[in-house]
């Protein structure tokens, strides 16, 4: 029976399952086509920073598309186009080496260009909802669908004709109206999270400016002014090593193996394991310690993380260990990596020809700090540290709304 496990009482009766072939040569009620390849493709000398969107897989996500980071095409080269040619409504599909975000365009403009990397999906409203469509892309069933043929010869796809064979299940209108309309609910609480967590984001960035440059400062506790910053080498306040270079061999139960995906995620829950007596052999070189900082050096550069948790783990010469000295406050050591200060250093430092790029650990330790006295620098990570917490009670509840919501797609579709 095509009938999903959680359904509005007011509705009963089979779904139409069929393959996407099906709904646009029986019914006539779903159009589709992908971006131009051949002699119309762009050349990047052709794009500007004005004109019409031309949109690729990496331009959406979460619904929506981002028109401040797709590219531009004059309006008479745009013109041009034969197909890909985009309008409001249309249902976006990433088919391409990103694969599986989806979106509904929303545009003032008359159309808009995809490029080989998207897929429209223009639905004869009156019959499917583009609403419906959207969300119904976004679950597991029709996931694992395009997961299980999609071809991977030099990146991930799912051509266009491969596409029609993937199958999808439409109700009534009426009850794609409803889905629609109460899974809509949830994007837009989603969306509200999401643009609080990047207020709250933009918020941390613009203190840390003006606290790092010393436009704001804190007072002592009886109202008096600190004295001058210091500026000093990062090696002159901390001791700085590296993993192990051995590639582990892991173990199913163990000692948790820190790398630079843990780091960049902020995610050490879930790792992999080593075993007790290599770990036992690491740990005469370098311990982990609460109040240390983690940094990623290879491949992802400059991304730090304060251990501020009981730690027994080892990690990987991915990532240096930061273990500052007791005259100075590591969490503002951590706030300050991250600025653009730091994060300019390491850049600098950077040998970017390296594949994957790197910094070495001597060029880390020389990029410079701006250091005020013990208590200033205990009072700016405590008002930096705040936000974070404010940040991270926005990103779980993020996460929760996005895993409601797949359940939600579980239980109301087939």
């Amino acid at each position: 029976m095509s009938v999903p496990k959680l359904r509005f009482k007011e509705f009963d009766g089979d779904w139409n399952k069929n393959s996407i072939q099906y709904f646009m040569d029986t019914n006539f009620i779903l159009d589709q086509m992908d971006g131009n390849h051949g002699e119309l493709y762009p050349k990047s000398e052709e794009f500007s920073s004005t004109g019409v969107p031309y949109i690729s897989a990496t331009d959406f996500s979460f619904g929506d598309v981002n028109f401040a980071k797709c590219k531009r095409l004059p309006i008479e080269r745009a013109k041009l186009f034969k197909k890909g040619i985009a309008k409001n409504g249309d249902v976006l599909f990433a088919h391409n080496a990103t694969v599986g975000p989806v979106a509904i365009l929303k545009t003032d403009l008359d159309f808009v260009i995809l490029s080989t990397t998207a897929t429209y999906y223009r639905c004869d409203t009156a019959n499917l909802s583009n609403h419906y469509l959207k969300n119904y892309f976004e679950s597991d069933f029709f996931v694992q669908q395009y997961f299980g043929i999609m071809s991977q010869s030099t990146r991930n796809q799912v051509p266009i004709t491969t596409q029609r064979k993937l199958n999808i299940a439409v109700p009534n209108i009426q009850e794609q109206t409803k889905i629609a309309s109460f899974l809509s609910a949830v994007d837009e609480k989603i969306s509200q999270l999401t643009q609080k967590h990047e207020l709250l984001s933009q918020y941390k960035q613009g203190m840390m400016q003006k606290l790092f440059s010393q436009q704001i400062r804190f007072k002592a506790d009886d109202g008096s002014e600190f004295g001058e910053w210091e500026e000093k080498p990062l090696k002159n306040i901390a001791k700085i090593y590296d993993g192990t270079h051995q590639t582990p061999n892991y173990v199913e139960e163990g000692v948790p193996f820190y790398s630079v995906e843990h780091v960049t995620a902020n995610n050490f829950s879930k790792t992999k394991f080593i075993a007790e007596d290599v770990f036992l052999d690491e740990l005469k070189r370098v311990q982990l310690e609460k109040n240390d900082i983690l940094l990623t050096r290879i491949g992802d550069i400059g991304t730090s993380k304060l251990i501020d948790w009981d730690v027994r783990a080892s990690f990987y010469v991915s990532l240096a260990l930061i273990k500052v000295d007791k005259k100075h406050n590591s969490s503002f050591v951590n706030q300050y990596i991250k600025s653009v200060f730091f994060q300019r250093e390491l850049h600098e430092r950077t040998i970017h020809v390296a594949f994957p790029k790197k910094i070495n650990l001597g060029e880390i330790g020389l990029c410079l700090i701006r250091l005020p006295c013990l208590e200033e620098q205990t009072k700016i990570a405590n008002f930096l540290s705040a936000i974070d917490q404010k940040i991270e009670v926005v990103a779980q509840q993020i996460e929760q709304a996005k895993q409601w919501k797949k359940g939600l797609l579980q239980q109301m579709f087939v």
